[in-house]
């Protein structure tokens, strides 16, 4: 039940994964703030959290290039720690976004019962075009009416892909080693996913 909880997957945790965790709350208080409410209950509305495939790098802070991509459109990097996915948050989510096709397949070989829950994140972000948004349950700012509305967008989402699995494009690149430039560029792909679907749930 409530609040509609998305957890996002990448390899390490402390990269890809992080950051569409952050940018999601973002867009979250963003469309808050867009409705004059109160950005202070976003995370009443919407869980945003993450993981990863491996705990190499269990308890560490976000990838500075990746913290300064958060900061600088907005959001806020402190108080992250890394983790390794447990089956328990996958149980408990709502929503699987993951950073590539192979980690889509490792949720769903620990939980095969989350496959019409899991997608790639790029994947996701085409699929939400194709959802009629007057079929959702109505849209308002309560924890009931948001995970509602976010529980039906899934399903759509899912009926949508017709048994197709994701496109190789669909895929984040791993920017972890790389410069502020590539960081940015994810970054970017990472809110062309989050930001419609915040505005999906809080239209």
């Amino acid at each position: 039940m409530p609040p509609f909880t998305v957890l996002h997957v990448c390899m390490g945790n402390i990269c890809r994964s992080p950051m569409a965790e952050r940018l999601l709350a973002l867009a979250v208080r963003d469309r808050l703030i867009r409705r004059g409410l109160d950005p202070a209950g976003a995370d009443e509305l919407v869980y945003s959290h993450s993981a990863g495939t491996g705990g190499w790098h269990a308890g560490e802070e976000m990838n500075p290039p990746a913290a300064r991509q958060v900061v600088s459109r907005g959001g806020d990097a402190e108080g992250f720690a890394a983790r390794k996915l447990r089956s328990e948050h996958i149980d408990a989510a709502d929503l699987v976004l993951t950073a590539t096709a192979d980690q889509q397949d490792y949720v769903v070989a620990l939980r095969p019962d989350a496959a019409p829950r899991t997608f790639v994140l790029g994947e996701f972000g085409r699929l939400l075009g194709a959802v009629d948004a007057a079929g959702l349950p109505a849209a308002e700012a309560s924890p009931d009416a948001v995970h509602a509305r976010g529980v039906a967008l899934v399903a759509a989402a899912h009926a949508a892909r017709h048994d197709a699995g994701p496109l190789a494009t669909d895929d984040l690149e791993d920017p972890w080693g790389r410069g502020d430039q590539c960081f940015s560029r994810v970054a970017d792909e990472i809110e062309e996913t989050v930001q419609p679907l915040a505005a999906a749930l809080l239209p």
